[in-house]
């Protein structure tokens, strides 16, 4: 099994990998596989709604100049995934937001698979952030993996977050629960339990 985690950042190695590289660190105690990616810091265009992930490219992106197809192809060798971003503004950052439209709009990879999001903050906005990410997964089927307090942490630097115990415990937490989860799933496969049924899409456009 691998949990796939993205740092949504565009520090390579700053509060929010400090918070992730915590929830890879109890993961891998339960021997499932992880890997860091990371969005850059470069610009990531938003998504313009051309409809070509579905028309010309299926299941990816048309776009193919940032870390999005990338990112995909990852995603669908993954079991589970961590979505990490500060706070710019009360949101996850503006690249992260960017990353996920298209990510999501494009992959077809993420339903049925556990799904966290962990936001880093100086000091404030981090619960709006963090609902922002949360509906990602809950569009898409996804379980949503919680901890023992909301997915957060909070320093201006990495050595800030590390002081921060009840955060970095809360990822601690996430780890395990992800794991526990993983394996459950992957326990009731094996005793055959199917995934859920389907009823055909029903779109509701609300004027008449």
């Amino acid at each position: 099994m691998k949990v796939l985690l993205i740092n949504g950042s565009p520090r390579a190695k700053g509060c929010t990998y400090t918070a992730l590289c915590e929830v890879a660190k109890e993961l891998e105690k339960e021997n499932i596989e992880t890997e860091i990616f990371h969005i850059g810091s470069k610009p990531i265009r938003g998504c313009t709604a051309c409809g070509g992930c579905y028309s010309k490219s299926p299941g990816r992106c048309v776009f193919d100049d940032d870390p999005v197809n990338i990112a995909l192809e990852k995603a669908e060798q993954a079991d589970g995934f961590v979505f990490g971003a500060p706070v710019h503004y009360a949101a996850a950052s503006g690249g992260m937001t960017a990353f996920l439209d298209r990510l999501f709009y494009a992959g077809d990879c993420f339903k049925y698979k556990p799904g966290a999001a962990v936001v880093s903050c100086r000091r404030a906005g981090s619960t709006a952030a963090l609902d922002q990410l949360n509906k990602y997964f809950t569009i898409s089927c996804m379980p949503v993996v919680s901890s023992q307090y909301w997915n957060m942490v909070h320093g201006n630097t990495p050595e800030e977050v590390m002081q921060d115990t009840e955060g970095m415990q809360t990822m601690r937490q996430l780890g395990r629960n992800m794991a526990w989860l993983l394996k459950c799933i992957k326990a009731g496969k094996a005793a055959g339990v199917k995934e859920p049924e389907e009823e055909p899409r029903v779109w509701t456009n609300f004027i008449r």
